[in-house]
């Protein structure tokens, strides 16, 4: 099973509105190596949702509950989406300030490649923002 992490501003997309949404379709990705990375996600693979703008800092969980297909919001070329289904919230943000700081980040791509909006984390990486977030299970309708 993959683990991922994608980023948003939460002024477009907020994690807020991904829990009452529940699912959504992961749209808008412009960037050819985070268009691959969607396309290498497996239904049930786990992601970390990160807000990316003025609060850097991964707020929950998700899980992919539909493979790559052609994003729908694309005018022109050859890009790609997922289904994301929201999983838990963090009870605390886990901001980069402290992924930055924690050894078990050392080669983490969010560290490296901070720009990349859709990028793999190792399960080490991915179990130890649950461990930081203290992830809550999202209760089921």
């Amino acid at each position: 099973m993959g683990c991922w992490l994608v980023k948003e501003e939460p002024t477009k997309y907020s994690f807020a509105c991904f829990l009452a949404d529940g699912r959504t379709e992961w749209t808008g990705v412009r960037n050819y190596q985070a268009r691959n990375h969607l396309r290498a996600m497996r239904l049930g693979d786990e992601v970390v949702f990160y807000h990316s703008g003025k609060l850097k800092a991964a707020l929950g969980t998700a899980v992919v509950a539909g493979e790559a297909f052609a994003d729908p919001t694309a005018e022109d070329g050859d890009w790609s989406c997922v289904v994301l289904e929201a999983a838990a919230a963090f009870a605390e943000p886990v901001p980069l300030s402290s992924v930055r700081k924690d050894p078990a980040f050392a080669e983490c791509v969010l560290v490296k490649n901070s720009r990349l909006s859709v990028m793999p984390l190792t399960a080490a990486e991915y179990r130890r923002f649950c461990q930081l977030g203290r992830a809550r299970k999202r209760a089921k309708a």
